[in-house]
């Protein structure tokens, strides 16, 4: 007798939901397919029957992430709030519990490389000449300082509003640090933030 399909998804998604929640603790070396299984409420027979180990495990995680992001990319008219758009985007890719685990401190630095690498957002930053010699430097300096941004917003459980995050990292970008610091102490005034 086949397994009906909404059973197989749900099964596939609960050792999904319980590997990420095990990668937000702690390194992949140190989670077992046993542990999973038992998270799970199923054997480790069920979960070779998903995935052959927890590295494609973690490669089907990264695939649904990236296709997610890119599909969201895709399908969305970039306005001239280029940052929100990107942070949306990451939002809206995925359950913010997969990302939280992937990006998090114990996540791979390749994943990282792959979103930068993989995800177009160069075409996030507006007028921007590509053909300087300059050009890709600038271009790793913005997305890898939004991405860090955004991990670092994810691992203190969003805790500011998106609408704040978006206006710091906008500030960031078009001010510097500078109106954040004054003689080694943060500014309590924010300087207009």
């Amino acid at each position: 007798m086949k397994k009906q399909p909404e059973i197989t998804d749900k099964t596939r998604q609960t050792f999904i939901n319980v590997f990420c929640d095990l990668y937000s603790q702690k390194p992949i070396e140190k989670i077992s397919i046993q542990e999973i299984a038992n998270q799970s409420g199923y054997n480790r027979s069920t979960f070779y029957q998903y995935f052959t180990d927890i590295y494609e495990l973690l490669d089907c995680v990264e695939e649904r992430i990236l296709k997610s992001i890119k599909e969201e990319m895709a399908g969305r008219e970039f306005s001239t709030h280029t940052i929100q758009d990107a942070l949306q985007c990451l939002e809206n890719a995925e359950e913010i519990s997969v990302l939280k685990a992937i990006l998090g401190d114990y996540g791979s630095v390749h994943f990282v490389e792959r979103l930068k690498r993989e995800i177009p957002f160069e075409r996030l930053i507006v007028d921007f000449p590509t053909d300087d010699v300059l050009a890709p430097y600038i271009i790793e300096f913005y997305i890898s300082t939004l991405i860090s941004m955004f991990r670092l917003w994810i691992r203190n459980d969003k805790d500011l509003s998106s609408e704040e995050l978006i206006k710091l990292i906008d500030s960031l970008f078009s001010k510097g640090i500078t109106p954040y610091h004054i003689f080694g102490t943060v500014n309590p005034q924010r300087s207009g933030v």
